[in-house]
């Protein structure tokens, strides 16, 4: 967990080495919340999940209703929260190369490690759902070109989507990829691939780059287990939407039963205490701060 007073490992650095090390596995987190909780779960990494963080933040589906600032306000939440690296989603870097370069220079001064961004046309939408546009291939090649330059730290990953698997097919959405990388993206994302035999063939095409698996859970890319996934040499895994689903049907259930009890007493008996979860955000640390310093 994040120490309020301890110094900072930085971020970008830390995802290379452990993306050096070996595949990395990043579960989604919506909020500060989420993300202290993937932390403590003992996962190296923290992806902050564009569905999650609009579904958190309004309410609603992932087809491009939050601004840059506000994506990046959640990923500096997300990344004060937490100790280890943070990848956040990025969307289509909000406009032209240069709305690009402010949002690279923006998600860098938040902290985070990597970011990625896609080739739809704005406002997006989610890379699972239907109705998606892409941006002409050189579009989204000068995206990258002056993303690579706005970056100040060179450790800060660059990964860039194609949503292109949807609206041109399996050979196009390569091809992209293939474009994208040479316009200096550090590793590539084929979004919503349909098939086993897709996922082979763009793992051997990009054998020599490294390669991020949208374990997008009940999506359209056939899920696979990690060893598979390792064995075709996917550099980072991420899955965006466990921990929302999974606080989504917890929620539904405790209202269910306080709606039918009339108050939680049934409820809170299954439920952690004040106490842990106090604990669990860091109220012990809080309060050592208190005596050293004086609270007030």
């Amino acid at each position: 967990m994040a120490d309020l007073l301890g110094p900072r490992v930085p971020g970008p650095a830390r995802l290379r080495a452990l993306l050096a090390e070996g595949m990395v596995i990043a579960p989604g987190a919506y909020d500060a919340l989420s993300a202290r909780l993937v932390e403590a779960a003992g996962f190296p990494a923290v992806y902050m999940t564009g569905f999650g963080t609009t579904a958190s933040l309004l309410g609603r589906p992932d087809v491009g209703l939050l601004t840059m600032t506000e994506m990046v306000q959640a990923a500096s939440r997300i990344r004060s929260a937490v100790e280890v690296p943070v990848i956040a989603d990025a969307d289509t870097g909000y406009g032209n190369a240069l709305n690009v370069i402010r949002t690279v220079k923006e998600y860098e001064a938040a902290g985070v490690a990597a970011i990625h961004l896609e080739d739809q046309v704005a406002p997006k939408r989610c890379g699972h759902l239907e109705g998606k546009r892409v941006v002409p291939a050189a579009t989204m090649v000068d995206r990258v070109r002056a993303a690579v330059a706005a970056r100040s730290d060179p450790d800060f990953l660059l990964i860039a989507r194609t949503d292109a698997r949807a609206v041109e097919g399996i050979d196009a959405a390569i091809d992209r990829a293939r474009r994208y990388r040479d316009a200096g993206a550090d590793m590539v994302f084929v979004e919503a691939l349909q098939s086993e035999a897709e996922i082979e063939r763009v793992a051997s095409t990009f054998a020599d780059t490294p390669l991020l698996f949208n374990w997008a859970e009940g999506g359209k890319t056939p899920p696979l287990g990690r060893e598979r996934l390792r064995e075709l040499g996917f550099r980072l895994v991420i899955c965006p939407i466990s921990t929302l689903l999974a606080a989504t049907e917890a929620m539904r259930t405790v209202l269910g039963r306080i709606a039918r009890d009339g108050t939680p007493v049934e409820a809170v008996r299954e439920l952690p205490g004040l106490t842990d979860f106090a604990g669990l955000v860091g109220l012990p640390e809080i309060e050592e701060i208190g005596e050293q310093f004086g609270d007030g």
